[in-house]
């Protein structure tokens, strides 16, 4: 039960000083697996012990038998945005997006309803398939300054996975690209992703008891999301990437 693996979750994050990063695409055509797992490996590497968990199905990562002190979690949301008990106590939320408009837009609308219902204050964005680096970082810091704007949310950069073919050659191999093609562009930015990642604060200190995210009732997530005071800028607020213009609307 998840009742059952969050409790035992918590006793081994509690006894190793462990921290929990919940993973999560913006939109659905997303494999978060995928990133999750790249991420493990390049943090393997590193000499870093990786559990991975799944909670959207598939086959089990190659590094989650290892029961380790960073625990990286492939979330799923609940039709009313939310993020299950075990995930809502991670110390990071990784939102991952791709760098076109319909997925800026998508992940937009998740990282609101995630707020909504879970009064959020931080989260990280990774953009996955960038053609550069310039690319992603204008679509970083434009969707930051677009949610600190209407959402009072801080929405810190996670990094970026350059579109690389030998991410699709990894995956027929079996293998994380980190670990089929070490030198490749992808398996070089998961491994500078990695080695940002264990920088990243602790946000409960050993010892402590994690306090969940609030989360709203079902009856109460389900209310509409209340609109900003100046809903009629944020409709045409501008996320703007590599010259493309992409209305943001609430």
């Amino acid at each position: 039960m998840m009742t059952d693996q969050a409790d035992g979750l918590r006793r081994l994050m509690t006894s190793s000083a462990g921290r929990l990063v919940a993973v999560l695409g913006g939109e659905p055509r997303i494999d978060v697996g995928s990133v999750s797992r790249n991420l493990a490996a390049a943090l393997v590497r590193k000499g870093k012990e990786v559990l991975v968990l799944d909670e959207c199905g598939g086959a089990p990562s190659p590094h989650a038998q290892r029961a380790g002190r960073l625990v990286l979690m492939n979330a799923m949301l609940s039709r009313e945005g939310a993020l299950s008990p075990l995930a809502a106590q991670a110390d990071h939320i990784l939102v991952v997006l791709q760098p076109n408009a319909a997925s800026i837009t998508q992940t937009y609308a998740c990282i609101k309803r995630l707020q909504h219902v879970h009064a959020l204050q931080r989260l990280r964005v990774l953009v996955h398939g960038a053609a550069n680096a310039a690319e992603a970082q204008s679509i970083l810091v434009n969707l930051a300054r677009t949610a600190n704007c209407y959402l009072a949310l801080a929405l810190e950069p996670a990094g970026w996975v350059r579109a690389d073919p030998l991410l699709a050659q990894a995956q027929r191999l079996d293998l994380t690209v980190v670990e089929a093609f070490q030198g490749s562009f992808a398996a070089m930015d998961y491994c500078q992703i990695a080695a940002d990642l264990l920088q990243w604060p602790t946000l409960v200190a050993k010892g402590q008891k994690a306090s969940p995210r609030p989360v709203l009732t079902a009856s109460q997530a389900a209310r509409p999301v209340p609109r900003c005071a100046d809903a009629a800028v944020l409709n045409t607020s501008i996320v703007k990437r590599a010259g493309v213009h992409l209305n943001v609307h609430t």
